[in-house]
């Protein structure tokens, strides 16, 4: 994967920085929210997969590192403002109750469904619009997750690993879930290679992106990385199956319809395995994790409706 397009002074200076870092210079401010959040992304990505046209010591550059810190900074006080401001009577729970709470958090979500829309009413061009924004997530499926295995206490740690085996496809290369979608993403005539997409990506779907990324390459949001993942699996087995319908309807099954039938079954299991196995033993062992636990969950869907809400505004401007 090359660099990113710039999206504005920020971005600029930073893939500039990354291709050539002899440059020297502070890092300007950023000028709008897709300049931050293309910026924050690329930082992240240097502990990911890298770019081709970077160098990889990059990613513990100590100005490169603070330009991050800030942006994480913002991006997590954004968050949790949020997460404040729609529950403001939030307390911890108790830790036994924590599966009770995802599952609460999870029926209180009354966002705009993009799945219910494919399987009804999307044509072919907005499903694949869509597949080309949810690549640059499902590409590296479950990665960020991963970064929380050590960090976990062994309960935890021992059902997150059993979850992550499913996801990367129980040793089988050709069942990884990540590479799933890009053999779906081929046969429906898209690119597949990683990050292909990230300069079409909406300022929502990076934020979204990077919610992920801070939450797993945290220690300390641990808690929330793990609510975030549990919200996910747990709201992602219907939609995938509604995914299923429209793609066929459309005539786009085969492996990309694969993709999201595997989900099904996988993620009606994994909804107990995260709930329960791996949130509700990390807040039993680590109390002080339980309201963290919860605040990634309610993150999760949150910013998932945000940008469902922005591609079904999209589309109406384009209609």
């Amino acid at each position: 994967m090359r660099l990113p397009k710039p999206r504005g002074g920020l971005s600029e200076w930073l893939v500039a920085r990354l291709a050539d870092p002899g440059l020297t210079g502070s890092a300007p401010a950023a000028d709008s929210w897709d300049d931050e959040s293309i910026a924050l992304w690329t930082l992240h990505e240097l502990s990911f997969r890298g770019f081709e046209d970077a160098d990889d010591r990059a990613e513990w550059d100590p100005d490169l590192l603070g330009v991050r810190r800030g942006l994480e900074t913002a991006l997590e006080e954004r968050l949790r403002e949020r997460w404040t401001t729609a529950v403001p009577s939030a307390t911890a729970p108790a830790p036994a109750e924590v599966p009770t709470a995802l599952q609460e958090i999870v029926a209180a979500d009354d966002g705009p469904s993009l799945a219910d829309r494919v399987r009804r009413h999307f044509e072919r061009d907005q499903v694949l619009e869509l597949l080309r924004q949810r690549s640059v997530y499902h590409l590296k499926e479950s990665d960020p997750s991963a970064f929380v295995v050590p960090r976990l206490p062994v309960r935890a740690k021992a059902a997150l690993m059993a979850l992550q085996f499913d996801e990367y496809g129980d040793g089988d290369p050709n069942r990884l879930h990540s590479h799933l979608f890009a053999r779906g993403l081929e046969a429906v005539g898209l690119r597949a290679e990683y990050g292909a997409y990230v300069d079409d990506a909406i300022v929502e779907n990076l934020e979204m992106n990077n919610a992920g990324s801070l939450f797993g390459l945290h220690r300390r949001l641990r808690g929330a990385a793990m609510g975030h993942l549990a919200a996910f699996e747990m709201t992602s087995s219907l939609p995938s199956r509604k995914m299923v319908q429209g793609l066929e309807r459309l005539g786009l099954d085969g492996p990309m319809s694969a993709y999201y039938d595997e989900h099904v079954e996988a993620d009606a299991i994994h909804e107990h395995l995260a709930a329960r196995d791996i949130c509700g033993t990390l807040a039993e062992d680590e109390p002080d994790q339980a309201a963290e636990i919860l605040f990634g969950a309610w993150t999760c869907l949150d910013v998932e409706a945000r940008f469902a809400t922005a591609m079904l505004g999209v589309w109406e401007d384009q209609r």
